[in-house]
């Protein structure tokens, strides 16, 4: 992917370097070598088993360089990434910061070596570079006491979440003498290139997500406790009814590590101004002691207050901790009417009578009043600390939003009727109506006046709920709409369940193809869901197969085809945004789009196959007329059938926008984008950039290899089934395949096709597999599952 960097005030990150190899050291590294920033790598020089330094003096760093190729979910974007990567050590290597722009320290959180390395940094690093602590637990002004005042300005505290790469959160926490433009070109460049969300903190203890978060946990284990809550039904409540990640909170701990916990607990009491009401709720959980003494430590030991155990058959059984007699027991599905009430809102929840309400409102009685006591001391604003913990703990609603999800006045009320305290930030949202309103289709948030003030978003942002606020769509339908984005633009947007491709997207589709060619200049088709698209309705193919509603479903097939036909050829630009998932029919639309402006976190792949089918809607063309073009490809007909056989049977998905380019999918002209925020702008301004002088692609015709490349595939497909590699109904699915790619079964020789030709084999061996009862087994498997069935 192109080099990114952030500039802001003649200051640019060019070059960087992390000192501290460890997990979130190294992570942090490999994010910078995402974003195309040579970066060194620094650690200690290793001991060997005499006490004298290592022959290999930056082993350290190295074999945490060979780690980030072999971890699992990756930290790269690209293994190649990892070359931008240069490890050494803090004895041998400090002369190299002379010319880095930014030097990230990642060491232990210990003051007194955090201020031994920064003295040896100061004589060496570049003038103006900028310095910043990884820390979560140590002040600002701490760190900085007795350094220089050139040192001070230049010094911030940048805080990554854990793994740096998919968590978006980075804290931004700077001190009375650091240099404005030292911040602003942090933030720039972990906004553009880094792809984060940059919120501002006060250097106040554990920051924003961290402060709140902490107490979070520490608020729901020991009211599950209190309460007599099992571990199951705690997270069942502490999950998808407050909008939270469903691991709730004793998944969470086994996730981040129980022999973590004491050391944050710690380190926050110690940190924490006395009367902090952290310090009234914490208390000792000698369960976790015990669990952690013997090797109980999460997902990274034998398992936690959840382990999975493997019998000598190959099979597992999930179990839990009994609380309150500290043994294991089989996992058992919480039953609360409570968590069933979540579907009326969060209120409803509260408000319910069973252990699992009164949990929910003991929590959150506590957590919320506190955070609002927080502000201003930890942020500025709301929308910092609401942002920071969607951001960092990956909660749908920020603790305001929360609040405003039940009524402000309502829990001010509740709260005063059981006679605990109202923070005056809360008493002034329950007087102003809530902490949020939307006035002349603007966002407004409650600062700390106890006025409403509009919610800003930083130059280059449009996101499409904004939009939205302030305009009806063009076009809509129960799965779709069309929204004017500004400059003769429309952007269309999926709203179905996991924006599964249904009737009436590709409806909305084709009279937005309508619209778009009379009115404006061009189509961004983007949404803000957590997936672009996971493919087609497979719901609704399979309901129709079992009650033999043939007609309608090859009509479905029909209408993707001739749709997406038209998507290519429409008389105007248009542009795919995919962030997440875009599978499928989903990744089809993708391809039929004529640029891509995708996020980093993008992970797009045709994976029919899974259910026993092929491409149906021109999706396999697409990917042959890209391989065919190809700069510098092996010449003849073969080696372009062969790797887009390769890349649809085996479902290839990419796990990055960078490695989509790489499978072929995005061209050299197509854009990625760090920021999913900065998404929808970016596709736009694309877009608008291809109207003058645009003109639709010439339909290409294809140069196959007709019944000598069908049979060298097939071959290669009887020896996978042959080894065991494949099964039975693996080769009927190849065989489709390898028949729409190589011209069609009554192509005897080498040919040349027209791409309608090759629309109708899909639509065809789409029909024909369908038909099968493996395939309807597999997709039946599917959507029960959620995983493919190997029959």
């Amino acid at each position: 992917m192109a080099k990114t960097s952030g500039t802001t005030d003649g200051l640019a990150i060019r070059k960087a370097a992390v000192i501290g190899a460890g997990v979130m050291g190294s992570g942090i590294a490999a994010q910078i070598a995402n974003a195309g920033v040579p970066v060194l790598l620094l650690d200690i020089v290793p001991k060997d088993k005499e006490g004298k330094p290592a022959a290999d003096r930056s082993a350290i760093a190295k074999g945490a360089v060979e780690k980030l190729l072999k971890t699992d979910p990756a930290p790269l974007m690209l293994p190649a990434n990892a070359a931008l990567i240069t490890p050494g050590n803090i004895e041998d290597d400090l002369a190299k910061l002379a010319d880095v722009d930014w030097i990230v320290e990642a060491v232990l959180e210990n003051i007194e070596i955090k201020r031994s390395l920064y003295q040896k940094l100061e004589p060496v690093r570049k003038k103006g570079s900028i310095v910043s602590s990884n820390t979560s637990t140590i002040p600002l002004a701490t760190l900085i006491e007795g350094g220089s005042d050139s040192f001070a300005r230049d010094f911030v505290i940048t805080h990554f979440f854990n793994p740096p790469r998919y968590m978006r959160l980075l804290e931004v926490v700077s001190g009375p003498k650091t240099n404005p433009a030292t911040v602003a070109a942090i933030e720039a460049f972990g906004d553009r290139a880094l792809g984060k969300g940059v919120v501002r903190c006060k250097d106040t203890p554990g920051f924003i997500a961290n402060r709140i978060g902490v107490y979070w946990m520490q608020a729901a284990v020991t009211a599950a406790l209190d309460l007599g809550l099992t571990v199951e039904e705690a997270d069942a409540v502490m999950g998808k009814p407050l909008g939270i990640p469903k691991t709730g909170v004793f998944g969470l701990l086994d996730l981040t590590g129980l022999d973590l916990q004491p050391h944050v607990d710690g380190a926050m009491a110690k940190a924490l101004p006395k009367g902090d009401d952290y310090l009234r709720i914490r208390r000792d959980f000698p369960l976790m002691q015990k669990l952690i003494a013997d090797g109980y430590t999460g997902r990274k030991g034998k398992g936690g207050f959840y382990r999975l155990l493997r019998d000598e058959h190959g099979g597992k059984t999930l179990e839990a901790i009994d609380l309150k007699t500290g043994q294991f027991r089989p996992k058992a599905e919480a039953r609360l009417e409570s968590v069933e009430a979540g579907r009326q809102g969060l209120r409803a929840v509260v408000e319910h009578p069973d252990r699992g309400g009164q949990y929910a409102w003991k929590v959150l009685s506590q957590l919320l009043p506190y955070t609002a006591s927080l502000v201003p001391a930890i942020a500025d604003d709301i929308v910092s600390v609401d942002r920071a913990m969607q951001m960092g703990y990956a909660w749908k609603w920020g603790p305001f939003e929360l609040i405003d999800r039940m009524g402000a006045d309502w829990f001010a009320q509740r709260l005063t009727a059981e006679g605990k305290t109202v923070p005056p930030l809360l008493a002034a949202a329950a007087k102003a109506g809530g902490f949020y309103k939307i006035e002349g289709g603007k966002l407004l948030a409650l600062g700390t006046d106890g006025k409403h003030h509009p919610v800003l978003r930083p130059e280059g942002v449009l996101l499409l709920e904004d939009i939205k606020r302030a305009n009806q769509p063009v076009a809509a339908n129960g799965s779709a709409s069309l929204w004017d984005i500004g400059d003769g633009v429309v952007c269309l947007e999926f709203h179905s369940k996991m924006n599964a491709l249904d009737d009436q997207i590709l409806g909305l589709l084709k009279q937005a193809i309508g619209i778009v060619s009379k009115k404006y200049k061009a189509l961004v088709i983007y949404n803000e869901a957590e997936q672009f698209s996971v493919g087609a309705n497979l719901g609704l193919a399979l309901f129709g197969a079992n009650i033999g509603l043939w007609p309608m479903i090859e009509g479905l097939v029909n209408e993707g085809l001739a749709t997406l036909k038209a998507l290519k050829y429409a008389p105007f630009p248009s542009v795919a945004a995919p962030a997440g998932m875009a599978l499928g029919g989903g990744c089809e639309i993708v391809l039929h789009s004529r640029a891509i402006v995708a996020h980093a976190e993008s992970y797009i792949g045709l994976v029919e196959v899974g259910v026993g089918l092929i491409p149906g809607w021109g999706g396999a063309n697409e990917l042959l007329e890209r391989y065919t073009l190809e700069k510098g490809r092996p010449g003849g007909p073969m080696p372009p059938v062969t790797k887009a056989f390769e890349t649809i049977s085996m479902a290839k998905v990419s796990r990055s926008a960078a490695e989509a380019r790489e499978m072929g999918i995005l061209r050299p002209g197509d854009e990625i984008v760090m920021n999913r925020e900065r998404l929808l702008a970016t596709a736009k301004a694309h877009a608008l950039a291809m109207v003058e002088g645009y003109k639709p692609p010439e339909a290409p015709v294809f140069q196959l290899p007709g019944a000598t490349g069908r049979t060298a595939i097939r071959l290669a497909v009887d020896n996978f089934v042959a080894a065991g590699k494949a099964t039975p109904h693996d080769r009927v699915v190849a065989e489709a395949l390898a028949d729409l790619l190589t011209g069609g079964k009554d192509a005897d020789i080498e040919i040349k096709i027209e791409e309608e030709a090759l629309r109708k084999l899909a639509a065809k061996g789409f029909m024909n597999l369908i038909h099968t009862e493996p395939t309807l087994a597999r997709m039946e498997h599917m959507l029960e599952t959620g995983k493919p069935l190997r029959n």
